[in-house]
């Protein structure tokens, strides 16, 4: 399934040099607003020891790890809902994502200008919530005027449930939250909400943007954005980009580590951050192991084992048949797929099976 995230920001706070980390791409980083005109895709590998595990036993032609594509979207400023700056090119490139990545700046440094001229990540936060807020009433204010006259005089009771949800949103965005702060029990009204493509309903995860001195701890920023999201559904991650970008120069695995653990740290920020989007979506893996690959597929968490299977291909979804599956710790005892069934550890499962993270399928269909 494809999944693209964008990073988001005001000018000058760190949101190319962590694309420049995350992706093989390369996004222009310099010290003036707007240097990224252009919203720049990069694709990113989601990091999975267990492939390489699997592909020490296994020995297949290749390992294809699961990926993500993250979108380097421009800097945002005040008045981007009235297409002031880039605003309308980039309220459309975050309304193409599943995830926004919100980068913070949290460090001090006077080398580097802020284009409100001081270091406030919570203002700045602010600035950008406004500017998705005021958007997304435009749009819920226009739905209104085509479906109001509908909902109460025509009796359409689609078009009732569909009304009842833009005004619990109208009522939320005017008070200034987000339009991920309202929920929906029922599952019409959670469809309808959906149908919107709200800018503010897509999830969010906080990157504060730290010196290398706060990369694990963080810092006095960290602590009041963190405060700020308190009642947000939101994830927080402290990075510092610069850190990460010193880690993207050194060429072996080896030297990596070794520069994590001088930091205080046990992974790097960019494996975090791709772990990060993955929980905050609701992301999971299934792993195919065989000759020719061992590949990670992406799945959402509670998905039964035909929707699964139809990740790989529709055919496989329509004539499921059944599951074989293996769970990854037994399939590393004992060292091999034929070893597995003698043991009797293989499952084989039906359309009701819910699959879990680190399950390794094989699926049976008849199309």
């Amino acid at each position: 399934m494809a999944l693209k995230a964008g990073i988001v920001g005001l000018p000058n706070v760190g949101k190319s040099t962590l694309f420049n980390c995350l992706s093989s791409a390369k996004a222009q980083a310099a010290n003036f607003p707007f240097c990224t005109i252009d919203a720049q895709m990069g694709q990113i590998t989601v990091p999975d020891e267990r492939l390489n595990k699997l592909a020490e036993l296994v020995h297949p032609g290749r390992i294809v790890p699961a990926t993500c594509d993250i979108v380097d979207i421009a800097g945002l400023v005040k008045g981007a809902s009235k297409g002031e700056g880039l605003g309308n090119q980039f309220l459309g490139n975050i309304r193409e994502t599943d995830a926004i990545i919100h980068v913070l700046r949290c460090f001090d440094n006077d080398n580097i200008v802020h284009v409100d001229g001081s270091v406030d990540p919570v203002r700045d936060k602010e600035i950008i919530d406004t500017e998705l807020q005021l958007k997304d009433l435009e749009t819920i204010e226009n739905r209104i005027k085509r479906v109001e006259k509908v909902a109460k005089v025509g009796g359409d009771k689609q078009a009732k449930l569909e009304y009842d949800v833009l005004l619990q949103y109208k009522a939320a965005l005017e008070q200034g939250k987000s339009a991920r702060t309202v929920t929906f029990e029922n599952e019409d009204e959670q469809q309808a909400a959906k149908n919107l493509f709200l800018l503010t309903a897509k999830p969010v995860l906080y990157v504060c943007n730290v010196d290398d001195t706060s990369a694990a701890h963080g810092n006095a920023h960290v602590d009041a954005v963190r405060e700020a999201i308190k009642d947000e559904n939101a994830e927080l991650l402290i990075i510092s980009a610069q850190t990460e970008a010193d880690i993207a120069e050194l060429e072996s695995y080896e030297e990596k580590q070794m520069f994590l653990e001088d930091m205080g740290l046990k992974e790097s920020g960019c494996d975090r951050l791709i772990k990060a989007i993955y929980h905050l979506l609701d992301l999971q893996t299934f792993i195919t192991a065989g000759e020719m690959e061992v590949k990670a597929w992406t799945f959402r968490k509670g998905w039964k084992a035909p929707q699964c299977a139809g990740v790989i291909h529709t055919d496989f979804e329509k004539g499921f048949i059944r599951a074989e599956v293996i769970k990854y710790d037994d399939y590393v005892r004992y060292g091999s797929e034929a070893a597995v069934r003698e043991a009797g550890k293989m499952g084989v499962e039906g359309k009701d099976y819910v699959v879990q993270d680190g399950d390794i399928m094989h699926f049976r269909f008849n199309v």
